[in-house]
């Protein structure tokens, strides 16, 4: 198995980059929210993390060897649980990783089909089965501000936190900001106690930068 590759990045085209290690140049796979960065990046050395695979040709006549690079191990394990979930093969997990990992596993965690339902080919059922097999599963691939959805038994602020990040998202907002700002408010008023209040000090808070 190749576990790992490092060499300078040839080209990046449809969803494939060239990695020339020596006098051999490599073809991978890669996931589709790491094109821009890594077409950005030819003619720099880069280290891949590799996941080694057969695939299927002419209905089982024949296999072809393939290579998928990825930025990081997390990345690779994050991308082999999502493949066990029945419809997600490695192509077209691929093609629907176009959000990073984090952002993906908050979303799964939380349950929220809107934000899956924007990958490509993941569609309501398909959105519906990921959450089904993996909210439990993900929580080792959040992001360090990841806000997940508040259980019962959970502190008021994380139900209204997650409440109004989800409306300033809906209000144009990126998920990042959101949740910076929905942070950094709750920090300086400790008395907000509901959504509302929540997002009207957010916004103002955005107003004064």
């Amino acid at each position: 198995m190749i576990a790992s590759i490092e060499g300078e990045i040839e080209s990046v085209d449809d969803g494939r980059v060239q990695v020339r290690v020596g006098d051999l140049v490599y073809e991978l796979l890669v996931p589709a929210v790491d094109l821009m960065r890594l077409a950005a990046s030819v003619g720099e050395r880069t280290r891949f993390h590799t996941l080694h695979y057969l695939e299927n040709q002419g209905n089982g006549a024949s296999y072809w060897p393939r290579l998928i690079g990825f930025a990081s191990p997390n990345d690779r394990a994050f991308f082999e649980l999502f493949t066990t979930v029945k419809g997600v093969g490695n192509k077209k997990a691929l093609r629907a990783l176009q959000l990073p990992i984090p952002v993906v596993a908050e979303a799964i965690a939380n349950a929220d089909k809107s934000t899956l339902q924007t990958l490509p080919e993941i569609g309501k059922k398909m959105a519906e089965t990921i959450i089904h097999e993996l909210k439990d599963k993900v929580n080792r691939y959040l992001g360090a501000n990841a806000i997940v959805e508040a259980k019962p038994s959970d502190a008021p602020n994380a139900r209204i936190a997650n409440e109004a990040t989800l409306i300033l998202v809906q209000l144009g907002e990126q998920r990042a900001t959101a949740r910076a700002l929905v942070e950094r408010t709750l920090k300086a008023d400790s008395t907000i106690a509901t959504t509302d209040e929540l997002v009207s000090g957010a916004l103002r808070l955005r107003e004064l930068g």
